[in-house]
Order: C-alpha cells, then sequence, then structure tokens
C-alpha cells in the first residue's frame, strides 16, 4: 500500500500534536522553583514518547501501534488520581484509537511495511 491510510494519519497528527503541545504547555515549568525536576523530566519524556510514537505510525512501523495504546493506557492510570471525567475521556479516546489503528485499512498498511 503506497498511500497512508486516514485513520492512521488521524491518529498520528493527534500524537505529534499532543507532544509539541505538552513540551510548549510544560517548558515553563523549567523556571518554576516549586515544581520538581524528575517530574518535570517524566512528563517530558512522556510528551517525546508520544511525538515518537505519531511519527512511527506515519512511517508503518507496526509496533507503534502498541505504544500508542501503552501511553494512552498510562494515561488512565494517571487520571485516576485525577477525576472521573478524566479516566472516561481517556477511555474513550483509548477506544477511538484502538479501533482507527486496527481497521483493516490500518492493518494492510502495517503488515505491507514488514
Amino acid at each position: 500500500m503506497k498511500n497512508r491510510p486516514v485513520p492512521v494519519l488521524i491518529v498520528a497528527a493527534i500524537f505529534i500534536i499532543a507532544g509539541c503541545t505538552g513540551i510548549i504547555y510544560h517548558a515553563g515549568d523549567f523556571f518554576d522553583p516549586h515544581y520538581q525536576l524528575p517530574e518535570l523530566i517524566w512528563v517530558m519524556l512522556l510528551r517525546i514518547a508520544a511525538i515518537v510514537c505519531g511519527v512511527l505510525l506515519i512511517l508503518g512501523i507496526n509496533w507503534a501501534r502498541w505504544l500508542a495504546i501503552a501511553w494512552l493506557l498510562y494515561h488512565i492510570v494517571i487520571s485516576t488520581f485525577h477525576s472521573a471525567s478524566e479516566v472516561i475521556t481517556h477511555t474513550i479516546f483509548l477506544i477511538i484509537v484502538t479501533v482507527l489503528l486496527y481497521l483493516p485499512v490500518s492493518n494492510i498498511y502495517f503488515k505491507a511495511k514488514k
């Protein structure tokens, strides 16, 4: 398959945008004396992982689908410490992303890259 399927492009774009937005949002935290550096480094690594995941999805790397799902599962776990609405939102997002990444057209795309 030469063209990338639209569902894969949508998910990849969302991950890249989420990662870039998160890095920009948290960049100012480096100057906050009350912010703990190990926590900030972990947040930045997660944002970088989202960007890497999006790029790998575009390249058709099969395990990037699992990375995307793991990234969202981690956010569901983190959300349990906040509010029920965050858990529900992340769970719905996980379901949508999983369906989009495992549609037949997406499966063909990822299998063609092997």
